[in-house]
């Protein structure tokens, strides 16, 4: 091991005031690098997960319910820039529907939990250190979000950037914040440990926490999935959906047969030769959602015990010092997953759940659907679709990827796509106000084109 490259991070760190949970964390995975790993998780060790238990089968009494979610506390991962959609701020302030942003639908969706089942809902924002400000000063429009005695957030760690050479700290004096990165959402846990804030929620009276992307809008407050976690007994459990074609690039859990144990795979975690099980969706029927419920309680004994260390498997991510530059140095960003936990918690256990709870904006295709009449925001905050079939978009990224752009291209807002059943735009078309889609709609063109105001455009 380069003890002089982790000693030299670790320096860094503390003269940071990275907390020492963060610290240790940072050592075990400088090792796992150093060390001989591939990450693979090869199909002959593992078994489908064929059944889970279904949202819809179960049953709860309604005090149950009030009962668990009057001790459950909401938190969001906010890290992300938005930065392959050109944003350059919390991705979460982006304009969502009717000029609310996905923070501000958040917020009403817990005030309206709030309202409804007489509950604190404390809602919290995991940020990094790029999003903090601007998500903070966002929460400023929404006076009562903020439970007493707790906090709107809490970062997420940094640790530095690696040089993929000597697998050193990094040093890059044009601009110095680019020698830190955020070490993946999997940095939940230790950023709620070193903080404090675990300990904070426990003495509060809070037992479980619901976690979720702060861009999935369907990841709303649930006293119905609160009460069967709370009757499971289970220190940790993962909300599925049913996997279609269109989601063969998703995770999936499965079942480890060295031990019976639930694990996340990916599908940087398969052997390419192997790929064709991982997409197959009958073979893995159910794909992970990334919302996940955790016992704060039991969390807190398992990170006392392991020193901090989950054990989740490492992600290396290479890239340069400067993501903007290709020619500055060569670097490694040691990251982990959020919902690779469930393979640290015996006794794990996962949910099926509607497709409506899984509302992902990674890219504009999936923001023209949220922002399309193919949904309705209900006095609820919740996004209602008000369609029985998918639409699938798919926009041209050369004119249509970065938010600017897909502003400019759809000035009057996104077409009707009630009556689409697909829409496909090749080329710099730019759309008109009270355009609609109706059936299969591709268009096509190598020049500027304008689709006129009130134009119906049929498959």
């Amino acid at each position: 091991m380069s003890e002089a490259g982790l000693a030299q991070a670790v320096k860094k760190m503390e003269d940071a005031g990275v907390s020492p949970a963060a610290i240790s964390v940072f050592s075990h995975y400088y090792q796992v690098l150093e060390g001989e790993h591939t990450g693979f998780i090869p199909e002959e060790t593992i078994s489908p997960l064929t059944s889970v238990d279904c949202l819809e089968d179960y049953q709860v009494d309604p005090g149950q319910a009030q009962a668990a979610l009057a001790k459950t506390v909401m938190i969001k991962l906010n890290g992300g820039l938005g930065t392959s959609m050109g944003m350059d701020k919390a991705k979460s302030l982006l304009p969502v529907r009717a000029g609310l942003t996905f923070l501000d639908i958040i917020c009403q969706q817990v005030m309206a939990a709030r309202k409804e089942f007489g509950v604190s809902l404390p809602l919290i924002f995991m940020n990094s250190f790029r999003t903090q400000a601007d998500t903070l000063a966002a929460l400023q429009r929404h006076p009562g979000i903020e439970v007493s005695g707790l906090p709107l957030d809490f970062l997420q760690n940094q640790e530095p950037k690696l040089r993929a050479d000597d697998l050193s700290p990094v040093s890059w004096e044009k601009d110095p914040s680019l020698e830190w990165c955020p070490p993946g959402h999997g940095d939940i846990y230790t950023a709620l440990y070193g903080s404090g804030l675990l300990d904070k929620l426990i003495d509060a009276g809070y037992r479980y926490a619901m976690t979720s992307n702060s861009d999935n809008l369907g990841a709303t407050p649930n006293a119905q999935i609160a009460g069967w976690f709370a009757a499971s007994g289970a220190p940790y459990a993962a909300e599925l959906c049913i996997r279609t074609i269109n989601d063969r690039k998703g995770g999936h859990l499965a079942i480890r047969k060295a031990d019976g144990q639930l694990i996340l795979r990916d599908t940087a975690q398969t052997p390419p030769e192997q790929m064709e099980y991982f997409t197959d969706e009958h073979r893995h029927p159910f794909f992970h959602t990334n919302n996940l419920w955790f016992d704060l309680v039991k969390l807190r004994d398992t990170l006392i015990e392991r020193d901090a260390v989950l054990g989740l498997p490492l992600i290396a991510n290479h890239k340069t010092v400067d993501p903007a530059d290709s020619q500055s140095p060569a670097v490694i960003q040691m990251e982990t997953a959020m919902g690779a936990a469930i393979a640290s918690f015996k006794g794990a256990t996962a949910l099926l759940v509607p497709r409506s709870r899984f509302l992902p904006v990674k890219t504009t295709n999936e923001l023209t659907l949220v922002r399309s009449d193919i949904y309705d925001l209900g006095d609820n905050y919740h996004l209602h679709k008000v369609n029985d079939q998918e639409v699938a978009v798919n926009l041209d990224f050369r004119y249509f990827k970065k938010i600017a752009d897909f502003e400019a291209r759809f000035p009057a807002g996104v077409p009707s796509l009630r009556k689409a059943q697909s829409f496909k735009v090749s080329g710099p078309y730019t759309f008109g106000k009270d355009v609609k889609v109706q059936g299969r709609v591709s268009l096509e063109t190598a020049e500027e084109q304008q689709v006129a105001a009130g134009t119906i455009l049929a498959g």
